[in-house]
């Protein structure tokens, strides 16, 4: 697992993923709140640090969030920082490429990114790991600063009788100079309102998936990617971008009540 590689994940990396979710050594934790827990870590050799949220739905089962988390038609509805997403194609059947953009959070612009994705459903636990790519055809777009996803990555396990229990982490350069007060703001207010709507969005899907296309689940069923666009790993060597990059180190913090509460 190594950024802009694009290849099929291995036993390795998904060993590699798993520890990172469950070892806690080194973690700080920034936010607590009924089930939901925040962690930070800083990294050597990174200006950013990662993220750990460790949230626990004792009334969503782990196969409803797996498939929420993978749902890219369901995710428009309840994942308000994506403001575009294209499937670009498949390496194998258990690993993709596709194209997100995500909205900025004012004062601070807007990123986009290749991502490759790869998941593994062993029963007992469903991973679900992305990191940035290069994809020729897919260069920064206008209006988006190219930022690099050196890990995303979601760890799904039951939780009591018929909950789940979802890990989820995130190292990533957005590239430039952000705020100091971003990543505070990130932690404490920003992630655990995700947390939340990816609760509503969980208790929510299975009826909405009645109505949409139910029994279709490529990530489950690989017999329904067979019409899907390959991917040409000749178009996937690694890249350097150039892009101007503002300095948003200086932009004002926001106020509390300038995001939409849920």
């Amino acid at each position: 697992m190594r950024v802009n590689v694009a290849r099929v994940f291995e036993d390795a990396d998904y060993v590699k993923v798993r520890n990172m979710c469950d070892n806690n050594q080194g973690w700080r934790e920034v936010y607590y709140k009924k089930m939901v827990t925040i962690y930070t870590q800083s990294v050597p050799g990174s200006s950013f640090q990662m993220i750990k949220a460790v949230a626990k739905f004792p009334d969503v089962s782990p196969s409803v969030a797996y498939d929420v988390l993978h749902d890219s038609a369901y995710r428009a509805r309840w994942d308000r920082h994506m403001a575009a997403q294209r499937y670009i194609g498949m390496i194998n059947p258990n690993n993709d490429i596709g194209y997100y953009a995500l909205t900025g959070i004012p004062p601070v612009r807007a990123r986009d990114f290749v991502m490759q994705r790869s998941w593994l459903d062993t029963g007992n636990e469903k991973l679900i790991c992305s990191h940035s790519v290069c994809h020729q055809d897919y260069p920064p777009m206008k209006g988006y600063i190219r930022g690099t996803a050196l890990l995303c990555a979601y760890l799904v396990r039951p939780y009591d009788r018929e909950g789940c229990q979802i890990t989820y982490l995130s190292h990533s350069d957005p590239k430039g100079k952000l705020p100091t007060w971003l990543v505070n703001r990130l932690t404490r207010v920003v992630a655990p309102k995700v947390v939340k709507r990816l609760h509503k969005a969980c208790l929510a899907y299975p009826e909405w998936k009645k109505r949409n296309q139910p029994s279709l689940k490529p990530w489950i069923y690989a017999e329904q990617q067979v019409d899907f666009p390959r991917v040409d790993l000749a178009k996937c060597q690694p890249q350097d971008y150039e892009q101007e990059i503002i300095d948003e180190s200086n932009a004002p913090p926001l106020k509390d009540d300038d995001e939409e509460d849920e």
